[in-house]
């Protein structure tokens, strides 16, 4: 960096156009208007030099000049919140209904909006917070937030901590508040100075130039702010991990010990029992949902037992449980276990947990059982062999039934909520089986000269409790974010830096004064402290006089 040297000694880095030390102009360094003399001087970085306005010639200065642009950051801001806006048209995937046609992306959103949730879909907005180039947008900001930050503070922290009380005249002349006075006595500007020190001044002296100041601190309020949005930028980017933040779905039947997914298989679930309560007809509150839908449920819980596993981090070992909390999660009544947070969100009824089938013959109209035998739906057997000397084997088995369009069966799920099998029939020292197709409300003879029949005879079902799966490890840095945030909002709105320069000049006194905001209230004080004396009331100049 090129140094230049002012007239006072003072050696000033190259883009200065105020003095550091005595605040002269340099003429022929200046930004903006600062040539033009009819114009008050711009005080808003203490006419600093800042590197995004004195050196561009390399790709580094070049890239730090366009970040340190406050177009350039809001315009990233607004990108990102016209983004984040985009983001709220429809759900995002992870916040897909569980009982929706479908959890799918591809068919979900398509078959809730039509063309216009299938271009959603398709552009990627269904997962618009942890995309890429959304996380990469954030970054951007940040980015503008520090070289912004960087390129103005810096600068500015110090010039302000170098300033003098001797000011060049030429500065104090082109201050908004200006007054000369021609005769001053010495005790009017002892005066004047302790009752400045009785408004708070932080009131310095050099060789009879007076400097008094106050409300420094409220210059940084900005880059307090801009401390805060990092923060919460960085937080929002953390979110994206799995290590800060959680949200996962699972459904526990009863009776059933499951992963809790999200939580590297150390922690398992086990329903022990799902509770659903109705409210009665004799409730007039909801009298009117009652006739509209029949049943209203008025609490839905499931009774868990919180496993954690010891040898969780053991490559192919059989977990060993260890329970750590057994807790009724209800709809408003979360259980919290080691940062991780378990909501009850829904609830599936009469899901089939096992099949009873019995086997007679086809002329048989009364439809005596020869033999039976009952498949669990969620552990089937290959073949079931039974007591009368029938042999039952399973070729197919179609959890959740439907048709493609081609007509083929197939499994929506791998639950069984339409339970549909092919099975081999063998009766008793017969090698060739019979196949039936059988399933709820079908029963199909596949070549039409089978001797047996099977049907349903019996099955039992059971409650699915849906959970959800939450940590959020981000909370902190948020409220931390938000926190700075505020204080810096607070620091740059409710105190103003003040300064008041006096500068001996023959007999009298210059007289001149500079805040950041609120300029009344800084010719308040200048008129409580002058009042008294013989010194003259600053005048209040928007432009110079030619």
């Amino acid at each position: 960096m090129n140094k230049i040297k002012c007239e006072c000694g003072h050696v000033n880095p190259e883009g200065t156009f105020l003095w550091e030390a005595c605040a002269k102009p340099i003429e022929e360094n200046q930004h903006l208007d600062g040539n033009d003399k009819r114009k008050l001087l711009n005080m808003r970085y203490e006419g600093t030099a800042r590197r995004s306005q004195t050196y561009r010639k390399s790709f580094i200065d070049k890239i730090w000049s366009f970040f340190s642009s406050v177009k350039v950051g809001v315009w990233l801001i607004v990108i990102a919140l016209i983004a984040s806006m985009i983001g709220t048209i429809f759900p995002q995937a992870q916040f897909i209904p569980p009982n929706a046609v479908s959890r799918d992306p591809a068919i979900y959103y398509e078959d809730q909006f039509g063309l216009i949730g299938k271009i959603y879909y398709l552009l990627g907005f269904h997962e618009m917070y942890s995309s890429w180039w959304y996380l990469l947008l954030l970054g951007l900001i940040g980015v503008s937030l520090v070289i912004c930050s960087l390129d103005r503070f810096i600068p500015l922290y110090k010039a302000l901590k170098i300033q003098k009380p001797k000011r060049h005249e030429t500065f104090l002349n082109r201050q908004r508040f200006y007054s000369e006075t021609e005769e001053v006595a010495a005790a009017d500007i002892e005066r004047v100075k302790e009752k400045l020190k009785a408004m708070r001044y932080n009131v310095k002296e050099q060789n009879g130039h007076i400097l008094a100041e106050k409300g420094r601190f409220s210059r940084w309020g900005p880059y307090v702010n801009h401390i805060g949005l990092i923060i919460i930028l960085l937080a929002a980017i953390l979110r994206t991990t799995p290590i800060m933040y959680t949200d996962e779905y699972v459904w526990v039947r009863e009776g059933e010990t499951v992963v809790i997914p999200g939580t590297d298989q150390e922690y398992y679930i086990e329903n022990n029992r799902f509770l659903l309560e109705m409210h009665g007809p004799e409730d007039a509150r909801f009298r009117d949902a009652l006739e509209a839908e029949g049943m209203v449920p008025s609490n839905f819980q499931t009774d868990v037992v919180i496993y954690k596993a010891e040898n969780a981090d053991v490559p192919g070992a059989e977990p060993d449980l260890v329970p750590i909390l057994e807790e009724s999660i209800q709809m408003n009544k979360p259980a919290k276990f080691d940062g991780y947070t378990l909501y009850q969100s829904g609830y599936q009824q009469n899901e089939f947990s096992s099949m009873t089938f019995k086997i007679h013959e086809v002329d048989d109209e009364s439809g005596t059982a020869i033999d039976s035998f009952t498949i669990d739906l969620f552990k089937p057997q290959k073949e079931y062999i039974l007591e009368s000397g029938f042999r039952v084997e399973i070729k197919d088995y179609f959890p959740d039934y439907y048709l493609t369009d081609d007509g083929t069966p197939a499994s929506e799920t791998n639950y069984p909520r339409n339970p549909a099998f092919v099975l081999l029939v063998y009766p008793p020292e017969e090698d060739s089986p019979e196949v039936s197709f059988l399933g709820i409300g079908r029963n199909i003879d596949a070549t039409g000269e089978n001797r047996y029949k099977v049907a349903i005879q019996d099955f039992e079902t059971h409650f699915v409790s849906g959970l959800t799966v939450r940590v959020d490890r981000t909370l902190i840095f948020f409220g931390l974010g938000a926190a700075i945030f505020m204080i810096g909002v607070i620091q740059g709105m409710y105190w103003q830096h003040r300064r008041i320069w006096i500068h001996p000049k023959n007999e009298g006194i210059l007289l001149a004064a500079h805040t950041n905001k609120n300029w009344f209230g800084l010719s308040k004080d200048i008129e409580k402290a002058i009042d008294g004396t013989s010194i003259v009331m600053v005048e209040d100049r928007q432009e110079l006089d030619k």
